[in-house]
């Protein structure tokens, strides 16, 4: 999420920076998202992001963009298969944080476009979050007035669901 709409310091990196660091945890997120990007956006990026030295974790949350244009899922599936496989090869642990699509473009569009993250998670055995914006999506409250980008109080949610999944695999390696 690049925090589209928001303020730099309203970004879901920052509130979930600060929201690890309060709990005592010293941690740097760096934001390799950009605005409106799809899965292929990602994919050109990868090999560049992975060259930050010092990477523990990476959070990938791409396919959104995709779904709204209606990009064809078995590509998008593609775009993050390539991503997790790189980032897999670095010895880089991935939590995998996924979308489900409305039925604008079809059901069967539904259908294929929400299998992509849970069949990822299981051929990698990845963490899976498996809607990053439960409890967001189609909650005007939550969200901006465009009805799509969450709004500060919506990134604090969806950066309380991403520090939980961070800080159960952390405590699962320990």
């Amino acid at each position: 999420m690049a925090g589209y709409g928001l303020p730099a310091e309203q970004h879901l990196s920052v509130i979930l920076e600060e929201q690890l660091q309060a709990k005592g945890y010293k941690i740097q997120i760096i934001n390799g998202s950009v605005s409106g990007s799809t899965s292929a956006g990602g994919l050109n990026r990868i090999a560049w992001t992975l060259q930050e030295p010092g990477i523990d974790l990476l959070i990938i949350g791409l396919g959104a963009n995709d779904m709204l244009r209606g990009i064809n899922p078995k590509e998008t599936k593609s775009n993050l298969e390539k991503i997790i496989q790189q980032t897999q090869k670095n010895n880089i642990p991935i939590i995998l944080a996924g979308m489900v699509a409305p039925t604008t473009h079809g059901l069967a569009y539904k259908k294929e476009f929400d299998a992509i993250f849970p069949a990822l998670a299981k051929t990698y055995n990845l963490p899976l979050i498996p809607f990053l914006l439960e409890g967001v999506a189609m909650q005007p409250q939550y969200n901006q007035a465009d009805g799509i980008h969450p709004n500060v109080a919506g990134a604090k949610l969806v950066s309380s669901l991403l520090a939980q999944k961070i800080l159960k695999m952390k405590n699962a390696k320990q």
